[in-house]
């Protein structure tokens, strides 16, 4: 009875010498492997191969996005910035942390992340393992320690056997809490937008839709009469370009973005391009969640660009529908057709998903 012995010390729970081989080797058992279902446009994701997809990790991570228990004060959750109604954003411009204290970023929205390898504004998190981190031990987010958490969940009823399935110990540790978190935010996959759709010759656009469509990924060369927007420089293909620049938005840099990470004062300013899908649901923009509307952003990349701010991207300055324009001077109407267009990104099914929402601990 070596295992039964063995068991005794692994888990922690008061019945544990009673159990039999049979009884301890079910609560030993390895997870169940994870299938990720994701469009064949795209290639597998990169998952770190100490933290596999499981059904168990899976759940486990989706309970742990939504538990208060990862603040200081037990008051908020990954759940109550990342907010599923609004594309996994927070729906306004800072969100407030556990102390009421508002941020200085705007919350980023969460689909297809699994492909993404710069997962915050800065790019200082490279891994969603790392990112998961970040909130947690932000003082003006969640303001407490992963230590401090796992100490937490280990006194609860729920959280060892939940651990104990997922990881094959009932001890929770950080490094287990980071995994669990980014395996679920792994299974956040946006595919099914109308424009999704098209592409798979399974929708239409509108006659407007079209034209912003064009728009969207037309170059202007206006010594040849050729409008556009040359939106598609910066935001290709269905996920993030993984891009950082630095699009005018300020004369004079308020906060530094890339340049804080890497230290070269040739990054400051410049911030990750982030994906267009659920945009419309996504509001408020930018990094600092300046720009309340679509409208707003189309309204600043057409006339207010600062041309002045250091380490602009030269894209800014040399598109433009005007010669030798400073600014992209689309018409009012060119502008309405590329937000309709811009629409067309939303996925109400992955909005309204009961497989990322909330769930009850057992």
């Amino acid at each position: 009875m070596k295992l039964a012995k063995w068991g005794c010390v692994i888990l922690f729970l008061s019945s544990a010498c009673q159990k039999t081989d049979k009884e301890i080797g079910e609560i030993l058992k390895d997870p169940t492997p994870y299938t990720l279902v994701y469009p064949a446009t795209l290639a597998p994701p990169t998952v770190p191969a100490d933290n596999p997809l499981t059904e168990e990790g899976v759940k486990l991570g989706r309970i742990l996005f939504y538990e208060k228990k990862l603040s200081a004060k037990g008051n908020i959750s990954c759940g109550s910035c990342h907010i599923q109604k609004f594309a996994f954003s927070s729906g306004t411009a800072l969100s407030e942390g556990t102390d009421g204290l508002k941020g200085t970023r705007n919350t980023m929205h969460l689909a297809n992340i699994a492909w993404d390898s710069n997962l915050t504004w800065d790019g200082s998190a490279k891994t969603l393992e790392e990112q998961a981190r970040i909130p947690i031990t932000n003082h003006l987010e969640m303001n407490t320690s992963l230590d401090q958490v796992a100490a937490k969940l280990q006194q609860t009823d729920a959280y060892p056997k939940l651990f104990m399935d997922a990881f094959k110990s009932p001890v929770v540790t950080p490094e287990n809490i980071q995994k669990a978190i980014a395996q679920f935010e792994r299974t956040l996959i946006s595919s099914n937008s109308r424009l999704d759709r098209y592409l798979r010759n399974q929708a239409t656009l509108t006659a407007e839709e079209l034209e912003g469509m064009k728009l969207f990924m037309t170059t202007p060369v206006p010594e040849q009469g050729i409008r556009g927007g040359n939106c598609v420089t910066c935001h290709t293909g269905a996920l993030s370009g993984h891009k950082f620049t630095n699009i005018g938005l300020e004369e004079h840099i308020t906060d530094k973005g890339l340049g804080l990470v890497t230290g070269n004062i040739t990054d400051n300013g410049k911030f990750k391009v982030p994906s267009l899908q659920n945009i419309a649901l996504t509001a408020p923009y930018m990094h600092d969640g300046r720009f309340k509307t679509l409208e707003e952003v189309l309204d600043f990349y057409n006339e207010h660009v600062q041309v002045n701010s250091p380490n602009i991207d030269t894209i800014m300055l040399q598109t433009s529908n005007e010669v030798n324009g400073k600014t992209l001077k689309l018409t009012e109407t060119e502008k309405a057709k590329i937000i309709k267009f811009l629409f067309t990104f939303t996925d109400s099914s992955f909005v309204n998903d009961t497989r990322y929402s909330p769930i009850d601990l057992e």
